[in-house]
């Protein structure tokens, strides 16, 4: 076996075994978070958001030529999600939503599947909801919602940057992505059923 090919394997294996670092919401500080910074630096602090937000970029990037209407939407469906948490709406099923974001969102990038960018930012921005459900939960007041929004662009636009670097270099290593986010999904989806 290669060597790069053992270091892939065993990276992605790595992923598979982080379930509790994927959860990264709705805890005992529920609410807690004030201010632009708090909220900047919100979607950055768990893996699954992190992996959903970089995936969407990638997959963007990747196959779509205007690369921004999926992440735009995602941005924004998020900020409504929160917007209507802190409102006092229940979204149902919350985490369950965010894992199946991540298999999906991970699937498509591992297929390189290339959808009409309606269909692509519709179903981005109904993860997104969740997404954004989950950091409304969290956060408190409009201003860390903005730095929310803004964390979340510029995991976008790193995600959309990264894309565009894979592909010019190989097929595998988009393909590679779309597997570690799944392999995360499942792993937090595991994580659920097991709990």
């Amino acid at each position: 076996m290669k060597t790069t090919t053992l270091l892939k394997s065993a990276g992605l294996l790595g992923l598979a075994t982080t379930s509790s670092l994927a959860m990264a919401h709705v805890g005992a500080d529920g609410g807690s978070h004030h201010g632009f910074v708090d909220g900047f630096m919100h979607p950055m602090t768990g893996l699954d958001h992190l992996a959903a937000m970089l995936a969407v970029g990638v997959w963007s990037a990747a196959t779509t030529r205007r690369f921004w209407i999926a992440p735009l939407a995602f941005a924004l469906t998020l900020f409504a999600g929160a917007l209507l948490a802190q409102g006092g709406i229940a979204f149902p099923a919350i985490e369950p939503m965010i894992a199946a974001s991540m298999l999906v969102v991970g699937l498509l990038l591992g297929a390189r599947a290339r959808l009409p960018e309606a269909a692509g930012a519709l179903l981005v921005g109904g993860f997104a909801l969740f997404h954004g459900a989950a950091h409304g939960q969290e956060l408190t007041g409009l201003t860390a919602l903005l730095g929310m929004v803004a964390g979340t662009a510029l995991l976008h636009i790193a995600g959309l940057g990264l894309g565009r670097a894979l592909v010019r270099h190989s097929v595998w290593w988009t393909r590679a992505a779309g597997a570690a986010v799944t392999l995360l999904g499942l792993n937090m989806a595991w994580g659920l059923l097991a709990g």
